[in-house]
């Protein structure tokens, strides 16, 4: 249960990541359309976050009680 737990983490960090590096090249371009899909990109990485946090404290919890 534990190895499920880190690699999703670890998972989930890594989308973190590919939806900042994402967003950050649809922000080079200047059309309206590039600057909808870096916004989208955005939000995603906000939603990865909060999952990637999530998924950390219920790691760290799980770790602590021995499981």
């Amino acid at each position: 249960m534990l190895i499920a737990l880190y690699i999703l983490t670890g998972l989930a960090f890594v989308f973190v990541v590919v939806t900042l590096v994402m967003g950050t090249a649809a922000m080079t371009q200047k059309s309206e359309a590039s600057r909808k899909k870096s916004n989208d990109w955005m939000w995603r990485r906000i939603y990865a976050q909060v999952a990637a946090i999530g998924l950390l404290a219920l790691t760290v919890y799980m770790r602590g009680k021995g499981v």
